[in-house]
């Protein structure tokens, strides 16, 4: 077996990811989070977050056309999930109701804020273009990422402090609204 590591592949592939998953833009989110259920799993959460978008490079695109989903209904649907927590940012209201939990780690932050719909699209899109153990690498390098963010929320949270991250969550919020729009529009085409 030939590995093909490529620096600029690897490079890109991290970028892309990184802006996909929005860790830094979903601060607010686990932090409201946190408050609801006192404790986030870091390390399961990354850990699961990881497996979820490994597996997924591999066998996403055969899930999808199993259960009959094609590639561009998956992300259209991405796109409605990222609307909806783009509104909740924005105007602070809670549309996503869960029964009450001891902690939060797999759901709903390693799926579907970290390995969601866009993301998981995304890796399907990377592995069109690049090596399979470049994207991984990527991935290992955002999951180290999203678990610093993760384990040091409290922190953040106190450096940023209550209207400063009232201001992040709203700003993040437009910035997460602008791309679940552009995720409809770049995918509803392809389905008709």
């Amino acid at each position: 077996m030939e590995f093909h590591f490529n620096f600029r592949e690897i490079a890109t592939a991290t970028m892309v990811l990184f802006a996909v998953i929005d860790i830094l833009g979903s601060i607010p989110i686990i932090i409201g989070l946190r408050k609801k259920v006192g404790h986030i799993q870091s390390e399961k959460a990354s850990i699961v977050s990881a497996v979820i978008m490994v597996a997924f490079l591999f066998v996403g695109e055969e899930i999808l056309k199993l259960i009959g989903i094609d590639v561009y209904s998956f992300a259209v649907a991405g796109a409605f999930i990222i609307f909806f927590l783009a509104i909740e940012m924005i105007l602070g209201i809670s549309l996503y109701r869960e029964e009450e939990a001891e902690s939060a780690s797999i759901v709903p932050i390693a799926f579907p804020l970290i390995a969601g719909a866009g993301t998981l699209t995304a890796i399907l899109s990377l592995r069109a273009e690049y090596h399979v153990e470049n994207i991984i690498v990527a991935i290992i390098a955002n999951t180290i990422f999203v678990y610093l963010v993760l384990k040091s929320s409290k922190r953040i949270e106190k450096v940023l402090g209550k209207n400063g991250l009232s201001v992040i969550r709203k700003v993040f919020g437009v910035i997460l609204l602008a791309i679940a729009v552009k995720l409809f529009a770049t995918n509803i085409n392809q389905l008709f």
